[in-house]
This record gives C-alpha cells, structure tokens and sequence, in this order.
C-alpha cells in the first residue's frame, strides 16, 4: 500500500441558517404554470408524459418548504467522514469509509446525474462493516464529481471523463489504495470504464451497472430478449433525451434557472428519477422523498445546477471507441434502466467479464431503489473479480 498523502483534509458541511432561510422564502413565492394537459384520467406513468404532474410537484415543494430537516442530513454526511483534497488545481470533495476488517479491499464508488454522493450514502456502512462475518468488506471512498456538490466548479473546459477517471487514480493513490475495485452507473459506470480501460495496472477490477458497446454493432443474432433491450436504448436516446441535448450543448442557458430557481431545478431532477426508476408511477414508490430532497437540496446549497450539467458538455458522446476493458468485469443490467446493452454488444469491450447479472427489480439508481439488493449484487461481482485476480 502506497504512503498516504498529508494533502487530505477534514470537510465539514454546515449551510448557513440564512441560505436555509433564503431557500424556504423562494419556494413560498414560487411562479408556476397551469397544470399539464395531459388526459385527466390517466394513471401511473402516463400522468407524467409532459414531465412532473403538477399536483405532485405542490406537494413535493410544500413538504421541502415545512416539513424536510436539511441538518439531519448534513450531520449525515459529516458523520460518514467527509474530505477534501486538491488535484490538478481542482478541490476534490469525498467521502472515505474505512473498514475496521483487515482483509478490506478498497473500493471506489462514482455517481452520475442527476445524482451525487448521496446515491451511496445508504450502502457505505454495509459495505464498509457488513453484519455478516463471512461478506467481504471495503474501504469505501466516494468522491464528487467536479462540479458537482463539494467539489470544486471547474474554471475551464476540459474536466471531463478522461481527466477525471485519472484525477480518481491520484486520489486515491494519495490515499494509500495504490490498487482497487470500482463501481459505478451513469457517469460513474463511464468513468469506471475508463478508469479499467486507461489504468489497469491501479484498478484491480469493476463492477458496473453501465456498459457501452462499439459503435456501429448489429442486432443480428441478439435474443428477443436482448434485441428489445437495444431497440429501447436507442429510442431513449431518440425520442426522451432532450435534457442530454441541452446540457451536451447550452449547459449555460438552462444552468441560469437551476441555480437561481429551487423549483425549476427539483422539477429537472426530480423528472429523471421518476421516469428512470423501477415504478409504476411516482418514484417514491421506492426512494424516499427526503432522499430525493437530500439530493436536490445539495444541489441547491452547493449552486452546482450548472456546473453539474457542464459533464454533459465536456464528455457526451466522448468514450473512445478504440478504448478496452481488459481488468475482470462484473456487469449488472437492472430491469428498467434507460440504457441496456446486450451482452454480445459488451463483451467487445469488456473483454474479461466473470459475471453477468440481470436482477428482477431495479431501475437506474439501484443503490437507492433496491439497496440491500444492490449490496448483494455488488458483492457478488466483486468477488467474481477478486477470484479471477487470484485474490
């Protein structure tokens, strides 16, 4: 294990009563349009055709206005154990979870959008002391992505996957994990890749909940199975990514409402984890709604809105095609996720794959929809990996 790096230091969040305060004022005096005009009769799903029903974002607004505890939630992640170090002239906030066992491997988990670092702050205790005494354990680090919540807002362009899946190499490296496991979904999964692909000699294997194959791939000989799989991917991409065009291009303009508006950018967040996660209509079904504002809220404190989107711009449609993933890899394709690649597609890049994994219940944020099932999974493809690294 490599000397660990005095350049670590302790963070502690703490808004200020006066931006609480502020954020309350906002949302007592919110504009809002009319209702959608959707059928009034419909149900589940088809309630949010034209983005978030009206009637559930008054009540979703009403709750964080009067009811949602910000400080508990801040406590949380002070208790988690927050830091901050500095690469590449950036600030780099991120959570470290050390485990007390002392056959832990350390593993590095990374999120996406619309998300954060609160996508993982369910799991990392489990993982990091898991109950059972025979379950592998980890040193957990969670880092913010640039832009995104504690972490410094980049001046410049050029944060994007690449630069930043070696920023997660330096940190950790400056932690002592000279080697380690990743995960991650979304972005996060895309940087992992990277990460496998670019620095194998640091990452002793992933676990992914995203995989992309090579462009220009063919359906032929995928199972009906695996050919509806692509066939929704690409009308995903087709026909609901509207959000991905505005961020991958005008990052700026929608950034001047998520910043200034708390509603406008609850209804931007807020829409994605509906229509992403495993429901049959709102996502509370399965995430809380505290969860969802702990996660909105960081973004509003934090006046990241816009520097959170600029990912899009900086990296959309940037994984190398040329790019190869030869470190073991675990994929884990959940059921209602917005992106599904077959098998056949993935194993052109990921080339070592020791375990493939298709759960009955899940949707784009598994370790916040189905966490203990997320453990397990996780788990499970971790110890694929380390089996065939001869651990």
């Amino acid at each position: 294990m490599s000397k660990p790096s005095s350049d670590v230091r302790a963070f502690e969040a703490h808004a200020t009563d006066a931006d609480l305060d502020d954020l309350r004022a906002r949302l007592a005096a919110a504009r809002l349009p009319e209702a959608e005009t959707v059928d009034p009769a419909a149900r589940g799903r088809g309630r949010w055709e034209q983005g978030v029903p009206l009637a559930d974002l008054v009540d979703l607004v009403e709750h964080w206005r009067t009811a949602y505890d910000w400080r508990s939630f801040e406590e949380r992640l002070n208790q988690a154990g927050q830091f901050r170090m500095t690469i590449d002239g950036l600030g780099i906030h991120f959570l470290h979870r050390r485990s007390p066992r002392a056959d832990a491997t350390p593993l590095l988990l990374t999120h996406g959008w619309p998300d954060s670092i609160v996508r993982f702050i369910d799991v990392m205790d489990e993982l990091a002391e898991p109950k059972e005494a025979d379950a592998p354990a980890f040193h957990v680090v969670v880092p913010s992505l640039p832009g995104f919540g504690y972490s410094d807002r980049p001046a410049t362009t050029g944060w994007g996957t690449e630069k930043t899946a070696a920023a997660w190499v330096e940190l950790m490296g400056r932690l002592g994990y000279a080697r380690f496991l990743a995960h991650g979904g979304d972005w996060g999964g895309n940087i992992t890749t990277v990460l496998a692909g670019r620095f194998p000699e640091h990452v002793l294997g992933i676990h992914t909940t995203f995989a992309e194959g090579l462009p220009g791939l063919t359906m032929d000989g995928l199972t009906p199975r695996e050919r509806t799989w692509a066939e929704g991917t690409r009308d995903f991409w087709r026909n609901r990514a509207a959000y991905a065009k505005q961020q991958a291009t005008r990052p700026q303009t929608i950034g001047y409402a998520l910043v200034d508006s708390p509603v406008g950018l609850l209804a931007w967040l807020l829409d994605k984890f509906a229509e992403w996660s495993d429901t049959d209509d709102s996502p509370f079904e399965t995430i809380s709604r505290e969860r969802i504002l702990d996660n909105v809220t960081l973004y509003w404190l934090t006046r990241t809105g816009a520097s959170a989107a600029r990912i899009y711009y900086e990296s959309h449609n940037a994984l190398d095609p040329e790019l190869r993933v030869d470190v073991p890899s675990a994929i884990t394709i959940y059921p209602n996720d917005v992106e599904r690649c077959p098998r056949p597609w993935a194993q052109h890049r990921y080339r070592r794959i020791v375990r493939w994994g298709t759960p009955e219940a899940g949707g784009h944020f598994p370790s916040m929809e189905v966490p203990d099932r997320f453990v397990e999974d996780l788990r499970e493809g971790l110890a694929a990996v380390l089996l065939a690294q001869g651990h």
